[in-house]
């Protein structure tokens, strides 16, 4: 419920503050008093519209606070437990600034908010209705989100959701697979010789530096031979070694009357003839390496060009071409064993649409139960409005698919019988639309009688009987809530419990809106003025006390 209202500098309102109360409470005043300001107003707090038109001429900046009662349930715990707001107390404290410049700044309890916040919880507080319907009856793309809302079909909703999601997922999993096969098979033909090219030479890692070092080798291995056998010639036992033999044999025949001075020497030429040795093993290794067919230095080069010239056609390194070839046969692979693919998708596909269906059918069938359902409290709702002749239906036709299943929802009335049904906003007059608009407004809002239910001249465009039919359904429906009414009708404006009059006054040549509580005789006043124009009369103060008693 809402509790109060501060306003400060919006549009042609300087200062004001409400206290509201449960029940019926009305606004009446003469056209461009600002009624609509208040709910402009209402509106700029809850997050609904923030412009810098809103803020007064010449202030710099407007600000407007609502206090509400805690909405209960889950979804609103939810979220104000997102936003980190404690209502402990039992307070919501919703203030809101607009600078002239239309920046805005939120709070909810005294803690900064984002507009996204504020409209969300907004749809848990307040219900805001008039002839020009802004949050979707009069739209038939939301009267399906309306039915479902009004059904509670919330779960078999997540459900069909859930099966569209499955569905939408396999779908594209069976179109990317397809297209795989379809660019494999295009390339099947040069997979399958590319890998016979690369299984029949199957290069291994590091292969290439090798076989390129063993023909560089060879193909200077003559000149190499040469040098290397003179060298061997002059470390040979008729060469070095042999004189390092001589002169090691004579030092050991003299090192007994050297007195042990040869004793250095003899062990040096020792350890060079061991040395030696070591060096002609190493020359002769490298002798018999030289030796080769003139047949292998062929075969290494053919197999040298063939790795480089498959490494320069797949454009990748020599010794990634293993890797490469695996990854061939992995699309090879892909391609013999995608049929079998193919098919376990398509037998997927098939299990989760009969499974989108069965959810599908399950929610059309709850919509058609809950639609019918709203079609007989619209009826016992439109007696009582003077208009039981008129015919409300709900058709949940045929639709394309999609995650909120396959129906298509509209509103339709027939405001004759035998006359043709159509949408709400083409076949009703404006008496009528005022009045069927209430009578659906009663009954989707039927179990939610925590939410200030706010009703913008609904009763536009009646009069009369009518017009205190409408006031009275009102009346009933504030009973067990709060229901707050911008009217032009006096027999409405009789009906409320509290009462509340707009309207304009000059101060220092600035148009300002005020507004007034009304009580006893001023009451009587302004429904008196409501009933015969500006000029009061004794019988219309009469007529006034008449629908006040009434």
């Amino acid at each position: 419920m809402l509790r109060s209202l501060d306003i400060r500098d919006m549009l042609i309102i300087d200062r004001l503050e409400l206290s509201f109360q449960p029940g019926l409470n009305v606004l009446t005043g003469e056209t461009g008093a600002g009624k609509s300001i208040l709910l402009d107003s209402l509106g700029f707090v809850l997050g609904w519209r923030g412009r810098a038109e809103l803020v007064r001429a010449g202030a710099k900046q407007g600000e407007v606070i609502a206090e509400f009662d805690v909405p209960q349930g889950p979804v609103a715990q939810a979220i104000l437990d997102e936003a980190g707001i404690d209502t402990s107390d039992g307070e919501l404290i919703l203030r809101r600034i607009n600078t002239a410049d239309g920046r805005k700044t939120a709070w909810i309890n005294d803690r900064r908010v984002s507009g996204d916040v504020l409209r969300r919880l907004s749809e848990l507080l307040v219900e805001l209705h008039g002839q020009h319907d802004d949050r979707g009856l009069l739209n038939p793309r939301g009267h399906r989100v309306l039915l479902d809302t009004f059904g509670s079909l919330d779960a078999k909703l997540e459900k069909t959701r859930k099966a569209w999601k499955t569905l939408a997922v396999i779908r594209k999993s069976l179109k990317v697979a397809k297209d795989q096969q379809v660019a494999l098979k295009a390339e099947e033909e040069f997979l399958r010789h590319a890998v016979g090219e690369l299984d029949k030479i199957n290069p291994e890692a590091g292969e290439e530096a090798k076989l390129d070092a063993e023909r560089r080798l060879m193909q200077s291995a003559e000149k190499i031979a040469v040098d290397i056998s003179k060298a061997h010639q002059a470390m040979s036992y008729d060469a070095a070694e042999g004189a390092l033999i001589d002169a090691l044999r004579w030092l050991e025949g003299a090192a007994d009357k050297a007195d042990g001075r040869l004793d250095a020497p003899i062990e040096g030429l020792n350890r060079t003839l061991n040395e030696l040795a070591e060096a002609q093993s190493g020359v002769e290794d490298c002798m018999e390496a030289l030796q080769f067919n003139p047949h292998e230095l062929e075969s290494i080069e053919e197999r040298l060009f063939a790795i480089r010239g498959l490494a320069r056609k797949h454009n990748v390194l020599a010794d990634d071409l293993g890797p490469f070839a695996d990854t061939l046969r992995s699309k090879l692979k892909s391609l013999d064993g995608g049929a079998d693919d193919l098919i376990r998708l398509e037998q997927e596909l098939k299990d989760a649409e009969a499974l989108y269906t069965q959810a599908a059918s399950a929610l059309t069938k709850a919509r058609v139960a809950a639609a019918k359902e709203l079609d007989a409290l619209m009826g016992a709702e439109l007696a009582p409005l003077k208009m039981e002749r008129a015919v409300f239906a709900t058709l949940v036709d045929a639709g394309d698919a999609g995650p909120d299943g396959q129906d298509a929802v509209s509103f339709t009335v027939a405001t004759n019988p035998g006359a043709p049904a159509g949408p709400l906003n083409k076949i009703a007059s404006g008496g009528e639309l005022s009045r069927f608009l209430l009578a659906l407004k009663v009954c989707l809002t039927r179990d939610q009688s925590d939410v200030t239910m706010i009703f913008d001249e609904i009763d536009r465009g009646v009069g009369g009987a009518t017009a205190d039919a409408v006031g009275r359904r009102l009346k009933a429906l504030a009973a067990d809530g709060q229901v707050l009414v911008v009217t032009h009708s006096p027999q409405v404006a009789a009906l409320g419990a509290h009462h509340w009059r707009v309207a304009k006054r000059v101060e220092n040549g600035m148009t300002l809106s005020e507004v007034v509580p009304l009580i006893d005789q001023d009451r009587i006043d302004e429904i008196a003025r409501m009933l015969s124009g500006d000029t009061v009369t004794d019988p219309a103060r009469a007529a006034a006390q008449a629908l006040l008693d009434g």
